[in-house]
């Protein structure tokens, strides 16, 4: 699943546990319904990743939204006063990354952060249909990805 909203709670226990809830990019079903992925780590009986189906991308989302308030708020861990949406998770956060398809050239770029300066890329390593560009002090900025369609999931093809 690749997430576009995250939360982290706290769970009040002893030692403390973090409640992690993801929600993932809606995807078209062969049906031409829409279909939201969601997860909850962390609460008994949310071991897996769930989905909802609606009829657009937007109402999915909107499902997707409904059930995780549901699911917390109904969880014996939020009825025993032992979830906490305010504090501070003892976990990091994962880190998003930024997806650009064109289409037509079949090139897909995925970027490390929102937004790479031009010339901020000093290096360049090309390997069989990816190109990886490096910034001054060695950190991966992004990749290009030539052949996209046949490499990247359908989710991250937006």
């Amino acid at each position: 699943m690749y997430e576009i909203a995250h939360r982290a709670l706290v769970l009040r226990t002893d030692p403390p546990s973090d409640v992690v809830v993801a929600v993932g990019v809606p995807y078209e079903e062969p049906t031409g319904e829409w279909s939201c992925p969601y997860r909850i780590d962390g609460l008994d009986g949310w071991e897996h990743e769930r989905k909802v189906t609606g009829l657009d991308s937007l109402e999915a989302i909107e499902l997707a939204m409904v059930m995780v308030r549901a699911a917390l708020a109904g969880s014996h861990e939020a009825r025993e006063g032992l979830l906490v949406w305010d504090a501070a998770p003892s976990s990091q956060r994962k880190q998003a990354v930024y997806v650009t398809w064109d289409k037509e050239g079949d090139i897909a770029y995925i970027a490390m952060k929102h937004e790479i300066v031009p010339g901020e890329a000093v290096r360049q390593v090309v390997a069989d249909n990816v190109v990886l560009d490096f910034g001054e002090s060695g950190q991966l900025l992004g990749l290009e990805l030539l052949n996209a369609e046949a490499l990247l999931p359908s989710e991250m093809r937006i």
